[in-house]
């Protein structure tokens, strides 16, 4: 860092602080629902909780497709096209 903007940028430390606090843990949130290991055991859990009668077949179909939905979810990165879509629009 330059001597001479250091002043200036000090008093913005703790914000830039928080910001990279703010993206490791979204970054650990989208590996730990990501992770095969924590989707099977989401899915488990539905399955178990459909076979004890506390959710019906709709209800584990809904839970299914929203767990695998969260696992395939793509997030938006720039200069990335989601699948499907034209890399080159204008």
């Amino acid at each position: 860092m330059n001597l001479l903007t250091l002043p200036f940028s000090l008093p913005f430390a703790p914000v830039r602080g928080l910001i990279r606090l703010a993206e490791m843990i979204q970054e650990q949130v989208e590996l730990e629902t990501r992770s095969p290991a924590a989707v099977r055991r989401r899915l488990e859990e539905v399955e178990e909780a459909r076979r004890s009668g506390l959710m019906t077949e709709d209800e584990e179909a809904e839970a299914v497709t929203r767990i695998l939905g969260q696992m395939t979810a793509q997030p938006d990165l720039p200069g990335v096209a989601a699948p499907g879509e034209n890399a080159e629009r204008g």
